[in-house]
């Protein structure tokens, strides 16, 4: 599910959990309203919103890391995108192919990071050079330890960054979100101020899951990273 649709359905079930509390609230029998139940309920809920605070912030600062991340990971695939166009050129005419495809992967890839077989073709390209002098054996030996030091290889090879957010830790997130705000309704009876207040608060933490869940897809959705320094790095493919 995309991140705006998970963010939609967190909104939808903090204000279904403010329906239902507002309505628990006013079916429940005078006793159940005393001072003592009410505070209680309130200590419940701070623990749970302490809770709830808490995981939500480890996971957005856990995506926001893993975003920063992606972002070095393209500067220095860029870096090395253009030592290895630099050394096949160093290389000779022997290489041009290499450098077609080393062009061609960098500039057409629909997606970045997808594991690619031009990505492969352009590494047994790389095998298959016969250095004819020591120049050229040295730059082979170069280009062969660029295009396979890990982990840069799997980078190279334009393999998918996958998701860490887990399902689990969603579902529990919301569930106690549902009951929070549904705790919260049950405090107080409900009128406009409250329940506008409370809607505020439901849209920032809908938000906050849509930028914990946009964090952690870096590659795609609207803070998507930027791959046009990866793809820019190079000239045309007849240059």
């Amino acid at each position: 599910m995309s991140p705006i649709l998970l963010s939609l359905l967190a909104f939808v079930l903090v204000l279904l959990g403010i329906l239902v509390g507002g309505w628990v609230q006013g079916k429940l029998p005078e006793g159940h309203q005393s001072s003592d139940s009410k505070e209680v309920v309130k200590l419940s809920l701070g623990i749970m919103g302490t809770l709830a605070a808490l995981v939500l912030g480890l996971l957005v600062a856990s995506a926001q890391s893993s975003y920063a991340a992606r972002e070095t990971e393209i500067k220095q695939l860029t870096a090395d995108v253009i030592l290895l166009d630099h050394l096949l050129d160093q290389y000779g005419k022997d290489a041009e192919s290499g450098g077609t495809t080393l062009r061609r992967d960098t500039r057409t890839q629909a997606a970045p990071f997808k594991v690619a077989s031009e990505g492969e073709a352009f590494y047994r390209q790389i095998q298959d050079l016969q250095p004819a002098t020591d120049a050229q054996r040295d730059i082979k030996a170069r280009l062969l330890q660029v295009t396979v030091d890990t982990p840069r290889r799997d980078s190279f090879f334009f393999r998918t960054w996958e998701a860490r957010s887990q399902p689990p830790f969603l579902a529990v997130l919301l569930f106690w979100l549902t009951v929070l705000f549904g705790g919260f309704a049950l405090l107080a009876r409900p009128n406009a101020t409250t329940l506008v207040a409370l809607t505020l608060c439901a849209l920032s933490v809908s938000a906050a899951i849509f930028l914990l869940l946009e964090l952690d897809q870096p590659f795609s959705g609207v803070m998507a990273t930027k791959s046009e320094p990866l793809r820019e790095a190079l000239g045309p493919l007849n240059s």
